[in-house]
């Protein structure tokens, strides 16, 4: 069980008070300890909920965000998540953007081995758009590189 030291920085979870920002703000991303630094393992976040806005006409697009990453020293908690993600809402970009945006943010707040991130959008005009971006420290770019390249292979094969 971990420590009320362990929990030191949770702000957000457990509060009953819970401000639902609007517009963009990585400051809501909050982290903790990972117990278990001495294992390669992944961690998977289904957001399926995910809205921002077009950059040109201001209207909204829907999408499926996917996180997955595997963790160093430090994990992002899942309510600061939810709250960050949601803090798009009003945001203006491109889903390219978006999932750039998402992925820097959460590398610079975790500094994981590896970490990927997928959106999955609603079509609009006829359209879905499925961006995926990732990065991977020295050590995983074996794995950065075949996923990639396993998500063109995947891209091609889906549109034959």
């Amino acid at each position: 069980m971990r420590t009320e030291k362990e929990l030191d920085g949770i702000t957000l979870l457990g509060n009953q008070h819970t401000r639902y920002a609007t517009n963009y703000d990585p400051s809501l991303l909050e982290t903790f300890v990972n117990k278990h630094p001495e294992n390669e393992y992944v961690v998977t976040l289904d957001c399926p909920e995910f809205t921002s806005l077009c950059p040109k006409t201001g209207q909204p697009d829907f999408g499926h965000i996917v996180i997955s990453y595997i963790p160093a020293e430090q994990m992002v908690e899942s309510k600061s998540l939810k709250l960050y993600l949601f803090s798009f809402r009003n945001h203006g970009d491109f889903h390219e953007d978006c999932i750039n945006i998402i992925l820097n943010d959460l590398w610079e707040l975790m500094h994981p081995r590896y970490i990927e991130v997928t959106g999955l959008f609603n079509p609009r005009g006829g359209i879905s758009i499925q961006p995926f971006a990732n990065r991977a420290d020295q050590t995983h770019q074996t794995l950065l590189e075949t996923r990639l390249q396993a998500r063109l292979a995947q891209s091609v094969e889906t549109n034959r």
